[in-house]
């Protein structure tokens, strides 16, 4: 492995196009709290956190980082890091608590202020329309399993862009289906904790479905927001050049990454998939394809590290000697320059954004500030890897550090830390690290860079 260059030689001396968007991302259930307060709704993952034994420290979301009452100092920290956006999510059931019929006023409510603050401040909102939190009314009638959640899908989205889409510079249908179907539906280790692969495939088609579903509608209504899907992608690299775990690399490869990008970009889903599943692969019915496969303005990739598979079973990250987070990921940038040009090589990409790119490290705390050396090489060799992307041609639009806060880390409850400022939860105060300091350095680099540029005469 090629040593890497200091942080310092790293990302400040590159240089992105002026209209390169970078931004700092959240999603609702994981900072939000207030969770039964101002008429919302239970979600999936308010049930789920009651499951004995699923949230790794017996936490839940009931206040997380209490956002929905402090929205307003954390804009004024998104201001302070220079961003150019803020990606963040809706609350299906705190804006239509049973996922259909009537709206709740407070919620709607909360989300204008958001929206409004965030334009106050010079940033611009990225808005996501499902991060998981599904209203558990749905999932008590089948969720995403259920043909029937794609259509009140595509009303709430409906209703949200006819409230927001004015001001919002771009709105995601889905974060990350994969995780939906297979971690949700299939093993069960996230919300709704169901363990049925046949309802995870059909769950990731009906996800599919109702975001071209929605982008039709929206479009029809005169939706004037970017419009788009982020999907989680890797490169899915095999154990070692044995015939046998380069097959179960190819399947792998299937099931995470063309599985969703086949049907989005190509109308159909990778046949190889659809013969290995077999009795498990989706109910699709006519004209579903076309309906997947809509244009769209925009791809957002959430990258954090690669998938490295072995015919014989669960491969040991610590193999690879490199360096690895505390969710015992490898910390390989490479990859996601790999990831990049592959998206660009196979398929008719729009813009692509990395919409979520982060690390989860022990934070120590030191004289009043956490000094995250480890975060701060992460985001910076990452950054690196967007910028080697670019260079070799691949249409990026943006990068978006994951995540703002410390925060509601799934099942891991409150165990790992993502943020680049750091949450303390018993008192609810804010602290930047040291990686938040340098992002906000870098972008005051990447901003003079930019009027250097500009100021340059212009060429005959």
């Amino acid at each position: 492995m090629t040593p890497k260059a200091p942080i310092a030689a790293i990302a400040p001396a590159l240089s992105f196009p002026a209209d390169f968007v970078w931004g700092v991302a959240t999603s609702s259930f994981q900072i939000e709290g207030a969770a039964a307060l101002d008429g919302k709704g239970p979600s999936i993952w308010d049930h789920f956190c009651r499951v004995p034994g699923a949230i790794a420290d017996g936490s839940n979301g009931d206040l997380a980082c209490d956002h929905v009452h402090r929205w307003a100092g954390d804009l004024d920290i998104v201001q302070r890091l220079g961003v150019d956006a803020y990606r963040f999510s809706v609350s299906w059931p705190r804006v239509q608590p049973t996922g259909s019929g009537a709206w709740n006023t407070a919620g709607l409510d909360f989300y204008e202020r958001l929206v409004d603050g965030l334009l106050e401040r010079g940033v611009a909102p990225y808005l996501t329309l499902n991060h998981w939190d599904l209203p558990q009314a749905l999932q008590d009638q089948g969720g995403w399993a259920n043909r029937d959640t794609v259509h009140r899908f595509v009303d709430y989205a409906r209703g949200m862009a006819a409230r927001l889409g004015d001001r919002v510079a771009s709105i995601t249908t889905h974060n990350e289906p994969w995780v939906v179907a297979v971690l949700g539906h299939e093993t069960g280790i996230f919300a709704p904790g169901i363990q049925d692969r046949g309802q995870a495939m059909q769950a990731a088609h009906h996800l599919l479905l109702s975001h071209g579903l929605a982008l039709q509608a929206l479009r029809a209504d005169g939706c004037a927001s970017a419009l788009g899907i982020v999907l989680n992608l890797s490169p899915v690299q095999p154990a070692s050049p044995t015939p046998a775990d380069i097959d179960q690399a190819r399947l792998e490869d299937g099931r995470l990454v063309r599985w969703y990008m086949d049907p989005l970009f190509h109308g159909r889903y990778p046949q190889d998939i659809v013969d290995f599943l077999g009795a498990d692969a989706p109910q699709v019915a006519s004209g579903d394809m076309a309906i997947i496969a809509q244009t769209m303005d925009f791809l957002g990739v959430n990258y954090y590290t690669r998938a490295v598979v072995s015919a014989q079973g669960p491969w040991d990250a610590h193999q690879s000697g490199l360096e690895l987070t505390d969710m015992g990921w490898e910390v390989y940038p490479e990859g996601l320059t790999e990831l990049l040009l592959r998206l660009h090589r196979d398929y008719a990409v729009p813009p692509l954004f990395v919409t979520e790119n982060g690390g989860a490290f022990k934070d120590r705390l030191e004289d009043g500030r956490i000094h995250d050396a480890g975060r701060t090489a992460y985001i910076a060799s990452h950054i690196a890897a967007v910028g080697e992307a670019l260079r070799q041609g691949v249409p990026m639009a943006g990068y978006m550090v994951w995540s703002l806060l410390d925060n509601f880390e799934w099942a891991s409850g409150y165990e790992k830390r993502f943020g680049i400022v750091h949450v303390d939860y018993p008192t609810q105060q804010r602290t930047l690290k040291d990686s938040a300091q340098w992002y906000r350095e870098f972008l005051l680099q990447q901003r003079a860079l930019r009027a250097a540029r500009s100021a340059l005469p212009a060429r005959v």
